[in-house]
């Protein structure tokens, strides 16, 4: 049996937006933004996580507020059906930060952030000897404009 996906509705789609620019809101704050009660807003994020749409909280920092990483993308061409076995291998290593499919001549887009050029370089290595990459392509990220 399988269990249905749950579909977040317009005000799910608005807490979480709230909770992306701030995800230490208090509910309190939420609740005035959105119109809504505490308990609500309460009960609507008990749910989004417990349905696993939202998987957790997390920091996030300015780009430039350490300079001394290395961070990159990589465009990875699958062979044949192993885009699964791909995945998981790459969901293994530390610093692939994000994976995303997509489509086009490319099957799977990773964001990779090291701490100096050489884990880069063994990074590069690691992803190209798992067994179903074809090719990649990667272009370090120099600054933010």
């Amino acid at each position: 049996m399988q269990i249905a996906k749950y579909l977040p509705d317009d005000l799910d789609r608005r807490i979480i937006a709230h909770l992306r620019s701030d995800g230490r809101a208090p509910l309190a704050k939420l609740a005035a933004a959105l119109g809504v009660a505490r308990g609500t807003v309460q009960n609507r994020i008990d749910r989004l996580l417990a349905t696993g749409t939202v998987l957790g909280f997390t920091i996030r920092m300015r780009e430039d507020y350490d300079d001394l990483t290395v961070r990159a993308v990589m465009m990875i061409e699958v062979v044949g059906k192993s885009t699964t076995h791909v995945v998981q291998r790459l969901r293994g290593i530390p610093e692939i930060r994000r994976l995303h499919t997509t489509n086009g001549n490319w099957d799977l887009v990773a964001d990779i952030q090291t701490a100096n050029l050489s884990d880069f370089d063994r990074v590069l290595r690691e992803v190209r000897m798992i067994d179903g990459v074809a090719n990649s392509e990667t272009s370090l990220l120099l600054s933010s404009v």
